[in-house]
This record gives C-alpha cells, sequence and structure tokens, in this order.
C-alpha cells in the first residue's frame, strides 16, 4: 500500500509525539517517574466491584461484537453501521443459543478452574493438560498448541514459533484477563504468571498480547485514568518489539489527534496490519495477530475516554477479531470504573445471565467473581499486602519489562501459492523460499482415522505428518518448515495410508523470504 499525503502528514505528528511519549524507544521504559503508589487500601466491597466489573465488562463487549465477528477485516466499520443491543434478555438468549461466543471466557475459565482445584501455584503440567483435553473446539495458536501438546511436545515449545506458527496470534491475548484480575496493582504478578500460561500456546508477539492486557487490567484497580493505565502498562513490554512499537504508535496518535480514532486506526493499517506467518492471515486482508487487534483495545479504551458504551463500540467497530477486542477494551474499564458503575443500559441485561454457567465449564459469572476474588486475596498476601478486617491493603507494583522474544526472525511473507486440491497419491510443486508453510486437512468417515502424509524436500524425507480427521485434535498445516536455506527447492506431498471415505485436502503453500 502506498501512503498517501493525509498518511504521511498523520505520520510526521505522530513521530513528534512519539520522539515526546518515548524518547528512548530503544530502551525499556520503565525507569520513567510514575505515580503509581506504594500502596493502595481497598475494602472488601471495593474490590470485588472492580473483580466484578472485569468479567462482567468482558462478557458484554463479547456480546455486543459478537455479529461483527471477522466480518470488516482490513476496513473500518461505518458510523452509520449498526450494531444491536437487546433487550434484558439479550445476554441470556446470547449465552443460551450461541453459547460458543464466549470463548473469550471460558478459556479463561480453564485455567482460573484448575487454580481453583489445585491452588495458584498448580504446575503449567496441570495447566496445559486440561486445556489439551477440553472439549471446545480451538484454533490458530490454540489449536496448534493442542496438536502439539496431544503428541508430546510440552510447554513451553508447545508455543514456540519452531513449532507453532501461529505463535504471534491472538490467542492467548484473549485467554489472559485472569491474570490481571487475579492480581490487583501488581502487573509484575499478573507477568508472571502469564510467563508459565501464555506460553502454552503463544511466544514472542502473541505472548506480549496476554502480557499487556494483564498489566492493564492490573494497573486498573489503581487508577480510572485510561491513558495512564495504557501507557503504563506497556512498560511491561520490551521496547525493541514490534508489539510495543505498534502500541507507542496507537499512544502517539492519540496525543497527536484524540479527537479521531480512525486516525490511529489507518497509522496501525499503514504500518502493523501485516501477519508473518499464520498461513491463514499473511497476506491477505485477514488479521488476526496480536499486535494489531491489541492495538485495536488500546483505541477503544483512549478514544473511548472513560465512556463504557463508546469504548466497546470503538473496539468493535475497528473490525478484525471485533468481539473479543471489545471484551477486552470493556473489562479493562469496567475494572477500572467498578462493576457498580457500569451503566444499566449494559449492565441490566447481564444481571439475567450471572447464574447461567459457560459452556465447557462447571462455572457462572457469580461463581467466577468469587474465585477471582480468592485467588486475590491470596496473591495480595503473597506478594507483601494486608488483609485487616474489611480493609485490604495491596502492595502496588511498577511494571516490568518481561524479557525480550520475538518469533520468526528474519522472515516475512513473499508469496502464496494456491493449491487448492485434494491430495490424490502425490502432489510436486517448486519455491524459491526460506520458510514454507502448507495449509491443509484431512477428512474421513471413520472419526479416529489420521492420514499420513510423507513430505519430501529436495528429494530428502523430512518428515510424515500425522493429519487426525477429527477436528478437535486437527492439525493445522500439513507440514511447515521456517529454516529452510533461501534458495529454490522442490516439494512433495505422499499420501501413505489413503483408505475409502478419506482425503486429504490442500489449501494453500505460503512461501516466506528472509527480511532485509
Amino acid at each position: 500500500m502506498k501512503t498517501n499525503c493525509n498518511l504521511k502528514s498523520i505520520a510526521s505528528a505522530v513521530a513528534l509525539a512519539a520522539a515526546t511519549l518515548f524518547p528512548t524507544i530503544n530502551s525499556s521504559a520503565a525507569n520513567t517517574t510514575t505515580s503509581i503508589p506504594k500502596t493502595i487500601t481497598l475494602t472488601r466491597e471495593a474490590l470485588m466491584d472492580k473483580i466484578k466489573g472485569g468479567w462482567a465488562g468482558q462478557a458484554i463487549g463479547v456480546t455486543y461484537g459478537g455479529p461483527t465477528e471477522f466480518r470488516y477485516l482490513g476496513r473500518t466499520m461505518a458510523d452509520s453501521d449498526n450494531i444491536a443491543w437487546g433487550d434484558i434478555d439479550y445476554i441470556s438468549r446470547t449465552m443460551t443459543n450461541s453459547a460458543g461466543l464466549y470463548d473469550d471466557i471460558y478459556m479463561d475459565l480453564t485455567f482460573v478452574e484448575i487454580f481453583e482445584r489445585h491452588g495458584i501455584d498448580a504446575p503449567v503440567e496441570l495447566l496445559a493438560d486440561a486445556f489439551a483435553h477440553a472439549d471446545y473446539p480451538l484454533w490458530h495458536a490454540n489449536q496448534a498448541a493442542r496438536y502439539n501438546i496431544l503428541r508430546g511436545i510440552k510447554p513451553p515449545k508447545s508455543g514456540h514459533w519452531r513449532n507453532n506458527p501461529h505463535a504471534d496470534d491472538i490467542d492467548y491475548q484473549i485467554e489472559a484477563d485472569y491474570a490481571g484480575l487475579m492480581s490487583p496493582a501488581m502487573p509484575n504478578t499478573a507477568s508472571k504468571i502469564s510467563d508459565k500460561v501464555g506460553h502454552i500456546m503463544n511466544y514472542g508477539d502473541g505472548w506480549y498480547g496476554g502480557v499487556y492486557m494483564g498489566a492493564m487490567y492490573s494497573l486498573a484497580f489503581i487508577t480510572e485514568d485510561v491513558e495512564f493505565i495504557v501507557t503504563e502498562a506497556l512498560k511491561s513490554i520490551p521496547a525493541k518489539s514490534k508489539f510495543y512499537r505498534c502500541i507507542s504508535d496507537v499512544i502517539a496518535t492519540y496525543k497527536a489527534y484524540p479527537d479521531d480514532w480512525r486516525k490511529a486506526w489507518n497509522i496501525c493499517h499503514e504500518r502493523w496490519d501485516s501477519d508473518v506467518a499464520c498461513s491463514e492471515g499473511a497476506l491477505s486482508a485477514f488479521n488476526i495477530d496480536a499486535s494489531i487487534n491489541s492495538a485495536y483495545v488500546v483505541i477503544g479504551l483512549l478514544y473511548g475516554k472513560g465512556d463504557f458504551g463508546r469504548t466497546i463500540d470503538i473496539a468493535t467497530r475497528c473490525g478484525q477479531d471485533s468481539d473479543c477486542n471489545p471484551a477486552s477494551a470493556g473489562g479493562i474499564l469496567a475494572t477500572a470504573i467498578g462493576y457498580s458503575r457500569i451503566p444499566d443500559y449494559w449492565l441490566a441485561p447481564l444481571k439475567q445471565a450471572e447464574n447461567i454457567k459457560f459452556l465447557y465449564t462447571s462455572s457462572s459469572l457469580n461463581d467466577t467473581y468469587r474465585m477471582s476474588f480468592s485467588h486475590a486475596l491470596q496473591l495480595i498476601e503473597r506478594n507483601g499486602g494486608k488483609i485487616e478486617g474489611d480493609n485490604i491493603t495491596i502492595k502496588c507494583q511498577r511494571p516490568k519489562a518481561v524479557r525480550f522474544e520475538q518469533s520468526f526472525p528474519n522472515l516475512e511473507p513473499s508469496e502464496k501459492i494456491g493449491i487448492g486440491k485434494a491430495l490424490t497419491s502425490e502432489y510436486s510443486f517448486n519455491a524459491d523460499c526460506a520458510g514454507i508453510e502448507i495449509r491443509g486437512n484431512a477428512s474421513s468417515k471413520q472419526a479416529d482415522y489420521t492420514a499420513e502424509v510423507e513430505v519430501t524436500i529436495d528429494g530428502k524425507v523430512v518428515e510424515v505428518s500425522k493429519m487426525p480427521a477429527n477436528g478437535k485434535v486437527r492439525k493445522l498445516e500439513i507440514f511447515w518448515d521456517l529454516g529452510l536455506k533461501q534458495g529454490p527447492h522442490t516439494i512433495s506431498l505422499r499420501w501413505l495410508n489413503p483408505t475409502d471415505g478419506a482425503s486429504v485436502w490442500m489449501h494453500e503453500a505460503l512461501l516466506l523470504k528472509k527480511s532485509k
């Protein structure tokens, strides 16, 4: 895409704002003086009000954005495009009739319920096992991680980009709310939890999405100043990462243009709307990358200016994963203002649904409020806080940058080769690349059938790919290798165990090249 004159002028203003806001872009911003107090004291009621707000805001946001999910790819919704909000039973009906919409929440609850049953120090093996064997369907980084875990590749290797070409996708970003809500005013504690859980399915920018969301939730217990929350939480992210630079652009654009959220969207689209290695999203309008979707959360928070309805509406109108993004934005803002201050227009329908158990879980919202409150009390005491009668004093933490990670270093997508046919016996093609991913799937009348596909590169067998026909445990790519020597290669696929009623479909091949 060529930058037009208007975007160039916007970019100049953003660069000036960024130079002021982030003068040391190549070093951590964690040394900047902040107004985080040493301690805060909340009553039990006030702490619970904020925890309830976080979960409630998330449930409202995902319900509101649900009908728009991935309908707006690489474009925003117009102001004239109506997003419906129903009657008093709207959320109850949605939770009953479209229960799968709430993956933002039932995914979180996988980990919350393990902490409840096995303690907040539950080992990652338990968390990963519960995740991998859960009944819910998964996609992208989550599904790739499930496949890895069931094949013996355990965390953190299950989320590493070498084993998971979806490592930078949004998955842990939408699942990290629990970490911030159980770590009130303690963003580094939230990051520590996310280090363990987030690497089950993500790495690099994909992991940073969850770290950042957890830090924003955590800081929302200290202040209602949304601008402070998004800026301070960014100190949890290494400054040289793509994720940090993307979110910095949003904050700088907001400083330069505080009344036009589409200017921030345009800058993000111009600079950051490109997926590297997701075989479905790379070189297409579809983008499930954590960086751009986190940017849309921040656009909603900043330009919503503390108004709950406007916050989730803007996050939705940014497009892409437009149910998950308003869920995160709504949850963070509602943590800051508290459950009791969510406008009744939004809260009243939720109150009718608080005893409904989420699909694939044994927990309702009311159960979730209680569990998160209990986990928060334990972490507050563990981290130097005190519980004295009705008063809870929390020892606040200044966010520190987690370690630097980068998925797919020195790689960028170069071409997609459309295949669009079934693998009958053997299929070969030539590709000039430094990495390749071949997207496909197996199907069969036999639910337990697993196709075996032999993959040969330049005459050498490099893998026999196991492709389960069962969608729950499917493999998203027939094959990938992100460590090839740059140059021409011949790739061949051969189906080793064909049987009646089964097929292997080849969608396309994504080629990657060395970046400059």
